[in-house]
């Protein structure tokens, strides 16, 4: 496998207080980001191989400037409620197969918060009804996501399976084939779209948080 899955993200309200409902039910907050000259932050949770993204667009002008704008993020961000899929999916690559080839075509892309020589991977050819996919060029520290909260309330620590769900385009693009050829994520059709994170293959407990974010948890 070229890739494995580093995080998923869902577009929310500005500061995300959709947040608060995983705050409530007893995940732990872990730390915030924010993407100078992208125009976007976030709040994070996170589990022991993938972490929760919630992102928005706290400066509009930044997010339409070149190259950001090509992304799509403000174009998904401020279609979320109008048919634009809220969720992306970021990629980085296998510990055993890092210089594989992307079996999807991609553009470069330089965010201007990244150091010198590092770029992303975006996917080309995703409609805005499907997830935006995103592939980081180099392994993620392991020991700076380790000084993360983990000790979750509810026993969620390990994700074992990400499915996204929704009114997907019946022709899927070339980056979603290869997500589910290599059961990094499943997709499934729905009326609505829907995010759920398996913590469990035999999953007894369910906390549906659609109330506040288009999520399911399930251990």
């Amino acid at each position: 496998m070229a890739f494995q899955l580093d995080h998923v993200f869902i577009l929310c309200d500005r500061g995300a207080p959709e947040a608060d409902a995983l705050v409530r039910l007893g995940i732990r907050e872990g730390s915030g980001n924010t993407h100078p000259g992208q125009g976007t932050a976030c709040r994070r949770f996170f589990f022991s191989n993938v972490y929760l993204e919630l992102l928005w667009v706290e400066d509009a002008a930044e997010a339409r400037s070149e190259p950001v704008w090509r992304t799509r993020l403000l174009d998904r961000w401020t279609l979320r409620r109008a048919g634009a899929c809220p969720f992306g999916v970021i990629l980085r690559p296998s510990f055993d197969s890092v210089q594989a080839p992307l079996p999807f075509p991609t553009w470069r892309y330089t965010p201007p918060y990244l150091p010198a020589g590092l770029a992303i991977d975006v996917a080309d050819g995703t409609p805005l009804e499907e997830p935006a996919v995103f592939h980081m060029g180099v392994q993620r520290s392991r020991g700076r996501t380790l000084w993360e909260p983990m000790g979750h309330e509810p026993p969620v620590r390990t994700v074992s399976r990400v499915s996204i769900g929704g009114p997907l385009p019946l022709v899927p693009s070339a980056a979603r084939r290869a997500l589910e050829e290599v059961r990094a994520v499943a997709f499934g059709d729905a009326s609505a779209y829907l995010l759920t994170l398996d913590f469990s293959d035999t999953a007894g407990a369910v906390a549906d948080l659609r109330t506040d974010l288009p999520l399911v948890l399930r251990w």
